[in-house]
């Protein structure tokens, strides 16, 4: 049901005591007993999934007149199934929503506002950036679950071989590096990768992006933004710098090299962190290296903050919104999240739950540094999206198939498709 129904209507309010509109299995509910939500949740079914299906059984110890439904929705497709489902009003109650997903369904009135409610009870306790990006016109959507970004990760026992003392501060140090790592180790210093969102640090670099949401204009086409590609297209050709992998399976092609010792640094998320540990180069967790990505050449260095909200369906009903926002704020709480970041390697959305526990991990403690140049979206509901048409031109740039000035081009195209009231 909808938020509209009349409050003062007793019978109606009844109803919605006992029936459950959103995903819940409302045939389970009865007046006197429990309310069941569900929740869609997108982890990691393998390393991730575990945690929270063990804390949802700590929830409903805690709050016994609450039943949560799990179900993992595996993260590619979760976007697609939630549209179609709360388009039809048959959405999960909760949701774990990618960052960039909280404004695109806010948009179309999917998601519940969360100000003043039990869910942001304590909005001063999370990063206020992270607040910011779960905003749409004026009004917050989501709580932040997990945050993330991208950093310089590196082989620490690689760079001191190549009498390397400390990470590469701007690009131009990262290519001399790996010339010196080659030469030293015989192993690259760099691979790249060719996917759009991991360009994204040599365009804030330059202080540009793919967009300027205030101003409402397409800037992938402006000289700095070029500067920052061709930066970005140069590390794919040089000595000690591996050749761009356009293939599907680059990424994972990347992330073995990495892990096992054959190429000396990457731009990576702490999404791998788990999966670093288990590489043979990082036996010993102190051998991992973790720093903020390099610098364009204004000086300055920024990678895009990403993450996952918790959001409730504005389509469930008062009985379980009222139980999706006390479940949102439990999951949210600062020893839940010490919770998962002890158990998923991943990193907290609030100061209070980066405790002592929490920062022994050299990766958490590595990437939480990284956060200090994380730069948030825009509240542009197509942001993410833009990513997409990168994914179609950066790889035959990034080979030599096509020019930087075709690539460019084409994404612009593509651009003005996704925000025809953009200008070029």
């Amino acid at each position: 049901m909808r938020r509209g129904i009349a409050a003062t209507a007793l019978v109606a309010s009844l109803a919605l005591a006992a029936t459950a509109c959103g995903g819940s299995d409302s045939g389970s509910d009865k007046a006197s007993g429990p309310v069941t939500i569900t929740w869609w949740d997108t982890s990691n079914a393998t390393n991730e999934a575990p945690t929270y299906k063990a804390l949802v059984k700590q929830f409903e110890k805690a709050n016994s007149g609450i039943k949560v439904k799990y179900v993992n929705v595996p993260f590619d497709q979760a976007q697609n199934k939630f549209d179609t489902a709360a388009g039809s009003k048959g959405a999960p109650d909760v949701l774990r929503a990618e960052v960039g997903w909280t404004p695109a369904f806010a948009k179309k009135s999917y998601l519940l506002p969360l100000d003043g409610t039990e869910a942001l009870a304590e909005k001063d306790k999370f990063q206020p950036s992270l607040i910011k990006q779960a905003q749409f016109e004026g009004k917050t959507y989501g709580t932040p679950l997990v945050t993330d970004t991208l950093a310089l990760v590196y082989n620490k026992d690689l760079f001191k071989k190549a009498g390397i003392d400390l990470p590469p501060a701007d690009w131009a140090d990262l290519k001399a590096d790996a010339a010196k790592i080659k030469s030293k180790t015989g192993v690259d210093g760099y691979w790249g990768s060719t996917q759009g969102y991991y360009s994204m640090p040599f365009l804030y670099g330059e202080g540009s992006d793919t967009v300027d949401a205030s101003a409402k204009k397409i800037t992938i086409g402006s000289p700095e933004a070029k500067k920052g590609l061709t930066a970005w297209q140069g590390l794919f050709d040089g000595k000690g710098l591996h050749k761009a992998d356009a293939t599907a399976d680059a990424y994972a092609h990347i992330q073995d090299a990495f892990v096992n010792g054959k190429v000396a640094a990457i731009i990576q998320g702490p999404w791998e962190i788990t999966n670093f540990y288990k590489g043979s180069a990082f036996k010993d967790k102190e051998n991992l290296g973790i720093a903020t990505v390099p610098a364009g050449s204004t000086g300055k260095a920024g990678a895009p903050t990403g993450g996952h909200n918790l959001s409730v369906y504005a389509g469930s009903d008062k009985a379980h919104q009222e139980a999706s926002l006390k479940f949102v704020k439990w999951m949210t709480s600062a020893a839940t999240q010490e919770q998962i970041a002890l158990k998923n390697v991943t990193l907290p959305t609030r100061e209070d739950a980066y405790t002592t526990k929490v920062v022994t991990d050299p990766g958490i403690a590595g990437f939480q540094k990284a956060l200090t140049v994380a730069q948030p979206r825009p509240e542009l509901p197509e942001y993410s999206s833009l990513w997409a048409p990168l994914d179609t031109e950066w790889p035959k740039v990034a080979t030599g198939k096509e020019s930087l000035d075709k690539g460019i081009g084409n994404a612009r195209t593509s651009f003005a498709k996704l925000v025809p009231d953009f200008s070029k």
